[in-house]
């Protein structure tokens, strides 16, 4: 079967081939897609409601019974001022302080220089040893 698409009765007649494209469909299309965008582009970006905290200094006062521990800027851990061997003796000694009543707070004081896995060592043990209580010491600005 073939289809005869040649001029009958000279050029310009009724029956003359169109050779362009037309767009108004693709324009229509485009426009809708980017409303959608716009309209969900911001529902997604906050979805999720959150009030985040705001910077705060509190003064603590410092108690007999806080247990200090210090991270110096090789990453060598300390109990108050006694070197720790490893994270195994540190966490022992953190077991047997987290069963006093009530259970001690431990203030972490880092180096500013130190890594962050020296700290994450000791939050590590900390979590190991069941301490609730567990806090930042930093300078005041």
């Amino acid at each position: 079967m073939g289809m005869n698409v040649g001029n009958h009765g000279g050029a310009g007649g009724e029956d003359a081939v169109i050779a362009t494209i037309n767009t108004t469909p693709l324009v229509d299309v485009m426009l809708v897609m980017l409303i959608i965008f716009l309209i969900t582009i911001p529902v997604v970006t906050t979805s999720i409601p959150v009030t985040l905290p705001k910077e705060r200094v509190e003064m603590r006062e410092t108690k007999p019974e806080n247990i200090i521990i210090s991270v110096d800027k090789t990453g060598a851990i300390f109990w108050y001022d006694q070197r720790v061997a490893n994270l195994d003796t540190l966490v022992d000694k953190l077991k047997k302080v987290s069963t006093a009543t009530p259970q001690p707070e431990v203030q972490i004081r880092g180096d500013q220089s130190a890594t962050y896995e020296g700290v994450g060592k000791i939050l590590y043990a900390c979590q190991r040893a069941g301490i609730v209580k567990v806090a930042f010491i930093t300078e005041p600005q």
